[in-house]
């Protein structure tokens, strides 16, 4: 798929959960664990074939209770390239904690606790300003 649509057009989406220590890629509906594991070796290989990746975790996702932490700082030490992380987002204050415990180098979707979403948690408007803030910086 990167020859024939190019790497700056995809986008590697890994869904992930905790198993002991470790976070692995997870299938079918979320269920089925598989053997690759999050770490900086898969993150680079996969850098190789995308632009971004979009880490959700899967543990907290939809659920409106709270970032993993963990994962966020997983993906801050070991991203070689720009990642987006789901899952969890409740509140501002959850931007505001994947900017600094993700060292400025993770980024936050927030689905159903956006008010454009039907959630309470977030407005749209908050979170845009949040946005524009940051990239006064860059």
């Amino acid at each position: 798929m990167r020859k024939k649509i190019g790497q700056s057009r995809l986008v590697i989406d890994l869904s992930c959960r905790r198993r002991g220590e470790d976070y692995f890629v997870v299938t079918d509906r979320w269920q089925a664990f598989t053997e690759l594991k999050i770490n900086s070796e898969t993150l680079d290989h996969l850098a190789k074939h995308c632009d971004e990746f979009l880490i959700h975790g899967v543990d907290v996702e939809g659920l409106s209770q709270g970032i993993d932490e963990a994962l966020v700082q997983l993906i801050a030490n070991h991203c070689p390239i720009a990642a987006t992380y789901a899952g969890g987002a409740r509140s501002l204050k959850d931007l505001h904690r994947v900017n600094e415990i993700g060292k400025g180098r993770v980024h936050l979707t927030i689905g159903s606790a956006l008010d454009i979403f039907g959630g309470d948690g977030v407005q749209y408007n908050d979170a845009v300003a949040f946005n524009q803030e940051q990239t006064k910086f860059e």
